[in-house]
């Protein structure tokens, strides 16, 4: 099937962007990437009357690292954002959770926030986003705001976002550095192909003291709820390893689907729990200031 007709729009600055956007409102779609707008156009399963090509655009394509953690334009790409250094180094989920979108095809042309601003639950790096408590900042003719990962995803596919406005920025909180303690971070999940949409994903952050005991343990989860979820496991698996998994099971509401049952992603969410908090947890005890003390 080919897309239905549509007027091109091709806004050289952001500015002109969110003017058109006004203009249009909820008959225009953005196209940034591209790598989830275009195959639900080519299905016809959305059908907008104008389409906002923003890949002219200028400035939005940086990513910027300070101690807040990490910023990244609507035009960085994933491999991009996988690729830098820097970035990983101040949130080491951000590669972990990259490394696992799609393909590298996909990756070299698919941008981060294109894939936030989806809103797609089964999505990577929403559940980075919404474990790390980040934000979108969304710009329009009435101005910005940013807006808190828990406040923007509303269900799937499903967004706070406005018709008339344009993400620009996302940023990923960095890793928390307090003395005394030590972070940790993993990222597992399963599908039925390489590249394929995940059954069922977890991202995990732990934190630890000097001594090595627990002092927090969060997870997020992709493709077991109409969006994002986050779940604190700290006291269930200081309790023991099984609380935990039992606590992830029973909070995750995934649904049945032609891939997996219901069942079958719950658990999932169970063995894959255990498996990203004790990598996340045994990293938080191996960095060389705790071994040292």
């Amino acid at each position: 099937m080919k897309p239905p007709p549509f007027t091109w729009h091709g806004p050289r600055s952001v500015d002109e962007a969110i003017a058109v956007l006004g203009e249009v409102g909820s008959e225009g779609k953005v196209l940034a990437g591209g790598q989830s707008l275009l195959p639900v156009l080519a299905m016809r399963l959305a059908a907008p009357a104008h389409l906002v090509d923003i890949n002219a655009v200028e400035g939005l394509d940086t990513i910027t690292v300070d101690a807040s953690g990490v910023t990244i334009g609507a035009l960085v790409r994933h491999t991009g954002l996988l690729r830098h250094p820097a970035a990983g180094n101040a949130q080491p989920l951000i590669p972990q959770a990259l490394s696992c979108v799609a393909h590298a095809t996909i990756r070299n042309r698919g941008t981060t926030v294109g894939s936030l601003a989806h809103a797609d639950p089964s999505g990577e790096m929403t559940s980075v986003l919404a474990l790390l408590g980040g934000s979108i900042t969304a710009q329009s003719t009435r101005g910005a705001r940013t807006i808190a990962a828990a406040d923007f995803f509303v269900g799937p596919l499903e967004s706070t976002l406005a018709p008339d406005e344009l993400v620009v920025s996302a940023h990923f909180p960095g890793t928390v550095r307090e003395p005394g303690t030590t972070s940790g971070t993993a990222f597992a999940e399963i599908a039925r192909r390489h590249g394929d949409y995940a059954l069922c994903g977890v991202a995990a952050i732990a934190r630890v003291d000097a001594g090595g005991a627990l002092l927090s343990l969060r997870c997020g989860y992709l493709s077991v709820s109409e969006v994002p979820l986050v779940l604190e496991l700290t006291d269930a698996w200081n309790d023991s390893e099984r609380a935990a998994v039992e606590l992830a099971r029973v909070g995750v509401d995934p649904s049945s689907d032609i891939h997996a049952t219901a069942e079958y992603r719950r658990s999932l969410a169970g063995v894959l729990t255990a498996r990203v908090a004790r990598t996340a947890i045994a990293k938080a005890r191996s960095v060389p200031e705790l071994r040292a003390g």
